[in-house]
């Protein structure tokens, strides 16, 4: 397919982190630009420029989407759309790849390329980049969201972090009945109508063991691990630890008040660490542990993060497949974990000791990702999404079982609509 390639070496190896390159070398002699459209991320041309040394006989270009994933899917959908074939290589939010597979917009990774990208790759991120178990992706980075808390309240209770739902609210409780304004109990989560919430609810979901759609991501099923989730945020929604903006909240928001010293709790991605650190009174007290469950057993939280994909209309795809493999290797997952606070999608990546300081949760990360879940696979997610934010807005409003009949029944009728939207 090609007639170069990076290899990585076996997973878990040292050499893994440390070797990832193509054979040949030069940056692109003037014949053939491999056009990466991705987010703005700090430092990614940093990560363009050191495979622009590697790379033999092309050159890669970095293009800005839009810094809102609305705004990047509405860029990429309308080019794709068009058979542009000025794109090559598309940064795709992990929910989008089976509705651009669908659609024929970008290519299956095959032979070497698809083994390359196999090798050492966690599971669960790998199954965001495959519909209809072929692979259209290659996983660049994931996000899991974790339990924050203020080490110091809850060593005031003399309690450990909680390990379930009912444990975090009754501890909250504890310090909310305290009447002291310095040792509040509120938890922070995303409870506006948007994608956080979706997330929210569809981690309720796996976690009770629940569906939303059945496998083949056709039909509605809405079983009763869903109902459960749903007593479960209901619940939530409705106690006295609840933050009153929980309806209104998205990430900032959450860290927002997990910094001005609002909250004993917040459910969020580990990009708050960093943003922590900055915060005198909260660094040294800000601590992690895994998502809380239902039933005390692991919670099997939503992946987040990003897939490149190829566009079936570039005129380059076996560049653009190289380019990809560079991109995305291990070298460059852990750069862009340590100076963009991005968590790798290769598991040797968070064996290596470089990791260690500025990457403290990499192991409760790691742990995470290894009972994680996807959300639902459907070229109608969109549409899907959308229902699902609607219809759970506010939580506090929901009503289990009339809440999963409406879930069931509007859901089906988004499966039924065409899943690519202008």
């Amino acid at each position: 397919m090609r007639g170069k390639g990076h290899r990585l070496a076996a997973a878990g190896s040292a050499a893994l982190i440390a070797t990832s390159v193509l054979a040949g070398c030069g940056s692109g002699d003037g014949g053939i630009t491999i056009n990466v459209y991705k987010y703005p991320q700090e430092n990614f041309q940093k990560i363009v420029d050191r495979c622009n040394d590697q790379a033999d006989g092309y050159e890669i270009v970095y293009h800005k989407l839009p810094r809102e994933a609305d705004g990047q899917r509405e860029q990429l959908v309308r080019r794709l759309a068009a058979e542009d074939d000025g794109m090559d290589v598309l940064a795709l939010d992990v929910t989008w790849t089976a509705e651009l597979a669908k659609a024929g917009w970008i290519k299956e990774f095959t032979g070497r390329a698809k083994s390359e990208v196999e090798d050492g790759t966690l599971e669960t991120p790998l199954e965001t980049a495959r519909y209809e178990g072929k692979l259209y992706g290659a996983p660049d980075n994931t996000n899991v969201q974790l339990l924050w808390y203020r080490e110091d309240l809850l060593e005031g209770l003399g309690v450990q972090p909680p390990k379930t739902w009912d444990e975090m609210i009754d501890i909250g409780s504890r310090l909310e009945a305290d009447g002291n304004d310095k040792t509040p109990g509120l938890v922070q989560a995303t409870g506006k109508q948007y994608e956080g919430l979706v997330v929210l609810y569809n981690t309720l979901v796996s976690t009770a063991g629940g569906h939303i759609l059945d496998e083949d991501g056709t039909r509605a099923v809405v079983d009763d691990g869903a109902v459960k989730a749903l007593e479960v945020l209901k619940e939530f929604a409705t106690s006295d630890v609840v933050d009153p903006s929980f309806s209104n909240a998205v990430e900032d928001d959450a860290r927002l008040a997990m910094e001005g010293g609002k909250a004993a709790f917040m459910l969020n991605w580990p990009y708050v660490y960093a943003a922590a650190q900055k915060v005198e009174s909260l660094a040294p007290n800000l601590k992690w542990a895994p998502y809380p469950s239902i039933d005390g057993g692991a919670a099997n939280v939503t992946v987040g993060g990003i897939n490149y994909g190829v566009s079936s209309f570039s005129r380059h795809p076996d560049e653009s497949f190289d380019a990809v493999l560079c991109l995305r290797s291990a070298e460059n997952q852990k750069f862009a974990a340590i100076n963009d606070g991005v968590p790798p999608t290769i598991e040797a990546v968070y064996d290596d000791p470089e990791m260690a300081e500025p990457y403290p949760m990499k192991d409760a990360i790691l742990e995470t990702l290894k009972n994680a879940s996807v959300r639902p696979r459907t070229p109608a997610y969109q549409n899907v999404s959308t229902v699902i934010s609607t219809i759970l807005s506010p939580p506090a409003n929901i009503d289990p079982q009339r809440t999963a009949e409406r879930l069931r029944a509007e859901l089906q009728d988004a499966l039924d609509s065409k899943g690519v939207l202008p």
